[in-house]
């Protein structure tokens, strides 16, 4: 849809309440449409920094700009001595927000934690599948069904979570996006009603902005919440003009449209550094890019085989044309910036001959297959076209036919999920914490591989799972790490992914934007920053 700032300004203005003259609205060019407003459904970045970040809070959460565990809509917590049991002490006065149809009657309480876990966990939960073919990726992925025993309702501030085993990564986990905390009388009311898919799509949360309205591909726009519990929003309202082309994005910036854009193309990088009216921020991505096989299918069963397509095609020649010097070639699954990385895996070479000859031995011939390219860019992957492209014509010169096949991004995860699915899709990860297991678990384990899950290799390998487990439940940081470097090894072995990159997080914006925090994490969040007057 094509339209100007006003025109978006404009119409969502209509929609909302009317705000004072002096009142100061921030513009975020986003890259993409998310998939809804309830964050425990998906996965991807979009979609939680249009809901998980401005209008919902967790019980934990990561101070802005690290990954360190900072107290949310818990206060404090206490950890039992066998590493079974996390008591949370809530905090006192939250309000809910409201909209045209829903008013709380009263605060946040520990009823509406025990809702936001159980529906994702509880297949007989009324709210378990409220929304038709949609599944609770991250719940499954992070083996919540099978950790969590039991939530007890301690008193109205007070819960207690009882887990089948130690679990290492816990708190980290409690603090991501899925884990999001929602309301039980809103839930209520939706479901009294007749009106359970409002849920998705008219949003009630306690983060420190406001849903208005969401105008399909084009804008959302949100208000301060004057009742937010923590440090009040600088700006009063905040507008996601949804962009997709990154050079058009880039054209409302320097025309003043948006203030902040987020994923500039590698070849407009220096441009945009000499540009006297804006400023950009970088720093190492937590991330990986990758071309995920499926596993399950023939002849990507064979890792020989998969290791032989990882041979034929030219890794540095992708970093180089299509992250432009913004990356560096990945051989592991997760990024030599995160602890327990494993530098002494060495990297499938690029061996065009090699991979002819053993594809050969294993009697694949005349292989066609479907090539997935992303449609929206992602820190991890700046072009998902040419890339795929780049891929296509290395792998034709081993024989294989690569088709190039692409969706809109939301369809594109969803149909990159299914078990069926041919050939090999184009994607990556960007860490929501900063603990490996956010990686290796949610991305590769069998817990991810069966339907619902977050392994788009669909590959169950029982040692990697065994040592990924192993590390999940040991405190000591030692074990964890020689786990973990394992676990890299034998993924390496395996070959589910040719891994490709891991790329710098750019984040272009106007001078006058102020406070704007880069997370390692890959969040754009909004409520610190301001505007210079």
């Amino acid at each position: 849809m094509n339209r100007t700032l006003a025109g978006i300004l404009l119409a969502s203005a209509a929609m909302a309440m009317p705000t004072a003259a002096f009142s100061k609205t921030f513009v975020y060019c986003s890259e993409a449409s998310p998939e809804g407003f309830d964050p425990s459904h998906y996965t991807a970045g979009t979609t939680f920094d249009a809901s998980a970040h401005p209008i919902y809070n967790r019980l934990l959460d990561f101070r802005p700009g690290t990954t360190e565990i900072i107290p949310s809509l818990a206060e404090r917590w206490e950890v039992s001595p066998d590493g079974k049991a996390y008591t949370f002490y809530l905090r006192k006065g939250v309000k809910w927000h409201s909209n045209e149809t829903f008013t709380p009657t009263r605060e946040f309480n520990a009823d509406d934690v025990i809702f936001t876990f159980e529906r994702q966990g509880d297949p007989k939960n009324p709210w378990h599948e409220y929304l038709p073919g949609t599944s609770y990726e991250y719940y499954h992925s992070m083996e919540f069904d099978t950790l969590i025993e039991a939530i007890e309702r301690v008193d109205d501030h007070t819960v207690r979570f009882k887990l089948s085993r130690p679990e290492a990564p816990f708190l980290s986990t409690v603090a991501l996006h899925f884990t999001s905390i929602m309301s039980k009388e809103y839930a209520d009311q939706l479901q009294q009603l007749g009106r359970q898919p409002d849920f998705n799509t008219q949003p009630i949360g306690t983060g420190p902005f406001k849903f208005v309205a969401y105008q399909q591909d084009a804008a959302i726009r949100y208000q301060k919440n004057p009742d937010y519990w923590g440090e009040k929003a600088k700006v009063d309202d905040l507008l996601f003009a949804i962009t997709p082309d990154a050079a058009v994005r880039l054209q409302k910036l320097r025309s003043g449209e948006c203030h902040l854009m987020p994923y500039p193309a590698p070849a407009d990088i220096e441009g945009i550094k000499a540009d006297p009216q804006l400023k950009i921020e970088e720093e190492a991505g937590l991330n990986v890019g990758y071309l995920a096989y499926n596993t399950q299918m023939a002849p990507f069963d064979n890792p020989k085989v998969r290791k032989a397509l990882n041979m034929a095609m030219n890794k540095q020649a992708i970093v180089d044309s299509v992250f432009l010097g913004g990356a560096q070639p990945a051989k592991n699954p997760i990024p030599p910036t995160m602890w327990s990385y494993n530098d002494r895996v060495v990297d499938d070479p690029y061996d065009p001959e090699a991979a002819k000859k053993i594809l050969e031995e294993e009697g694949v011939r005349d292989l066609k297959m479907k090539l997935w390219a992303m449609s929206a860019q992602r820190p991890y992957m700046p072009n998902g076209r040419r890339t795929a492209e780049i891929m296509q014509a290395d792998l034709a010169k081993v024989g294989v036919t690569a088709e190039i096949v692409s969706f809109e991004w939301g369809e594109y995860l969803a149909k990159s999920m299914e078990p069926g699915r041919d050939g090999a899709v184009i994607l990556g990860w960007t860490g929501a914490s900063g603990d490996p297991d956010n990686f290796l678990s949610v991305l590769l384990t069998c817990a991810g591989a069966g339907s619902g899950g977050a392994n788009r290799a669909f590959w169950c390998n029982e040692e990697f799972s065994s040592l990924v487990a192993e590390a999940k439940v040991n405190a000591d940081m030692g074990a964890r790490t020689r786990a973990y470097e394992k676990a890299q090894e034998v993924f390496k072995k395996e070959a589910p992914w040719f891994t490709i990159a891991h790329s710098t997080h750019y984040v272009p914006m106007r001078k006058e934007v102020e406070g704007f925090v880069v997370s390692p994490l890959g969040d754009y969040t909004f409520e610190t920053v301001d505007l210079a007057e």
